[in-house]
Formats: C-alpha cells, structure tokens, sequence
C-alpha cells in the first residue's frame, strides 16, 4: 500500500545514477502470471545495456517475493544507491517503464488525483458506517449506532373530548431521537474523516435521510462532499466501493471541466493562471503553481539547468537565470509534477478534455 510518506520519499529522492521506474497492470482477470513477466521483460528489453542490475533487481523481486497481490505493481531502482522501493496497488494502471534522473511518479499523481483518500458516509435514522478507501483499498472502517427509532402507527385519536391524535407525542418523541442520532452521527464523522486526512466525501443513504445529515455536518466538510447515492447502510465493502467510485468519477469528469474552464479562463485574462508547456515550465520554476493541470499521457522533452534546475523545451546555449548550462530531458512534465508537489501544490491529471489538448495539455493556477 503507498501512503503519504512513501509518495514524498520519492518526491525528494536525489540518486547518483538513474532511477528504473515500472508500472505494471497485474490485474487477474486480464491474464496469469507468466503472461505479467513476460510483459515485464519486453518493458525491460530497452534497458538492458545500461542498468543490467536494476534489470536483475526487478525481475529478482517478481520472480521470488511478490505475493501478486492487487491488480497493478510499481516499482523503483537504483542500484548502484542500494534503493528499490516495490508498491502493490489494488486499482489498474497502464504499463510503462522510463530510467530518468529522478523516480517517475506522474502516474501516481494520477492514480492519487482519482483514487486518493476518499470518505464515505453511510446513514439511515438510527447511526452510521463510516469507510476511508485510499487507492482502491478500504483502510479504516468505524460505525456508530443511536437510540432505536420506534415506527409508531398514527391512530385516529381517542374519542374523548380533549383528547384527540393520541399519537402526536410519540412521533415528536421520534422526531426527537432521528435528530439526536443524526446529530450523533455527523459528529463522529467529522472526527472520522479528520484523522483519515479524507480529500473527498460521498454520502449514501436515502434522499430524506442524507439531506437531513448534511445539514447536522459542519461547513467544513460539507464543502469536501462530492456526491450522494442511495445504499444501505449494510451493504457491503465491496458494494459500497463500487458504488462510491462510480459516483465519484462521475462527479470527477464535470469538477476536471470546471478546473479547465478556470485554467483557461484565468490564462486569457492574464491573471492567476497560464496554459501551455514553457509558460507552465516558467510558473513551476518560480513557485508560483498552486494547482497544476496536465493531460493524461502528455509527455515532452525539454532542457534542464544544471545550475538552478529551471527546465525549457528550448533549446538555450545558456540559462537565463544563473548562466548555466543545459542537460536534455525526456520528460519535462514529470519535473513540473514533481517540483509542484514539492512545493505542496496540487497536481490534476484530466482525462479526455479537448479544451486541454487545444491549449497545449497543460496549465497552472498561480499562487499569485
């Protein structure tokens, strides 16, 4: 399982000597092992002169330790450093292989961005289950049960005189205890979803029920809810996973539209924001980029300073800003990703947006 932590150690990892970054799908519904590692070597072929250990490292590791596990595999190495770092992923992700100076991580941002640290709140009248999935794994699960809600028929009402709809009490008393409890419960899951460092939050539960729990739910996280769903509260992990990313990759493509919409927005009037690669490039170099937003699969090659680290497409005798000179890259938006996320800022990987491809594949809201 990749956590926060792991993310940030290759974030900030400096080798002596390249880094063989591989993604490989292992999912079991697409084929057996021995079908993996075959696709595993024709990644590696490319390699084979140059990082012969690492190749020996990759395959050790597939061959001798691996559980398979998950439905996808990444994996890291640096031989001559003695680093190799191995994550078993239960979402799917798409084979590639690079040797860069640094780990490839831009898949991650991806998978983090659609799969990352969701919450999600199941609620009836009388409690809750909370779900903290991360990467398609549920990691924490809590729940919390109230005062049992008695169903009470209406009467007619005595016929004596003064005593008429004998049965409005009891359901004020009902009315009374679904309020507590959902009080209860919104109260919990404010804590719930605070220790699990939730991103995003779905709610299921009826359309009366889940409306009624919103309003007991701070501001706070009611502005991190993305999507509600009918469900049960006892279903299912699995059913609720399902459901939930359903829902939430619904509610993702239509919250990717409104970020380009603003990128683009922002870009033309000059102001809080830039599209294309080397305005973008210039925006990462000066830690100006709050939210970076790159089109799944986009890929360039640049020029990077060996001085002060600043990266172009063009081809520069020397950099403008310290005078120094340039290394060829083959990837210069995996160096905005990085450098953005080792600013702390956000990274958006869009999927299938034609306004994005037209404006260059990529963009940036600025910090100012």
């Amino acid at each position: 399982m990749l956590i926060e932590r792991d993310l940030h150690e290759l974030i900030a990892y400096h080798p002596s000597k390249p880094v063989l970054s591989v993604y490989l799908n292992v999912d079991p519904s697409a084929g057996a092992a021995d079908a993996y590692k075959l696709r595993l070597r024709q990644l590696l072929k490319e390699f084979e002169d140059n990082l012969p250990q690492d190749i020996e490292a990759l395959n050790r590791f597939v061959e001798h330790e691996y559980d398979w596990s998950g439905r996808s595999l990444a994996l890291f190495s640096c031989a001559p450093d003695g680093f190799f770092r191995n994550f078993a992923l239960r979402v799917p992700i798409r084979d590639r292989a690079r040797a860069l100076n640094r780990p490839y991580v831009k898949p991650l941002a991806d998978l983090w961005d659609n799969y990352g640290n969701y919450g999600v709140v199941l609620v009836d009248k009388q409690g809750a289950r909370m779900f903290h999935f991360h990467l398609g794994e549920l990691r924490e699960e809590e729940g919390t049960l109230g005062e049992a809600v008695r169903h009470t028929k209406r009467g007619r009402g005595s016929q004596a005189p003064g005593r008429r709809g004998g049965a409005a009490g009891v359901t004020r008393h009902t009315e009374e205890v679904v309020v507590r409890n959902l009080r209860e419960a919104a109260k919990l899951a404010s804590r719930f979803l605070k220790e699990n460092h939730v991103r995003r939050v779905l709610i299921g539960g009826t359309e009366t029920t889940v409306a009624r729990f919103l309003d007991q739910l701070p501001k706070s996280w009611r502005s991190l809810v993305i999507g509600t769903f009918p469900m049960s509260i006892t279903s299912g992990h699995s059913q609720v996973l399902e459901r939930a990313m359903q829902v939430a990759h619904e509610a993702e493509r239509r919250r990717e539209e409104r970020l380009v919409s603003a990128v683009i927005t922002a870009a033309a009037k000059g102001r809080d924001g830039v599209i294309r690669l080397d305005d973008t490039l210039s925006s990462v170099h000066a830690g100006r980029v709050q939210t970076l937003v790159i089109h799944e699969g986009f890929r360039a090659a640049g020029y990077r300073c060996q001085g002060c680290d600043y990266v172009t497409t063009q081809e520069l005798a020397s950099c403008p800003f310290c005078n120094s000179t340039f290394d060829k890259i083959v990837d210069a938006v995996e160096h905005a990703v990085r450098r953005v996320m080792e600013d702390n800022g956000e990274v958006e990987v869009v999927h299938a947006s034609p306004d994005l491809e037209r404006a260059g594949s990529i963009g940036a809201l600025l910090r100012y």
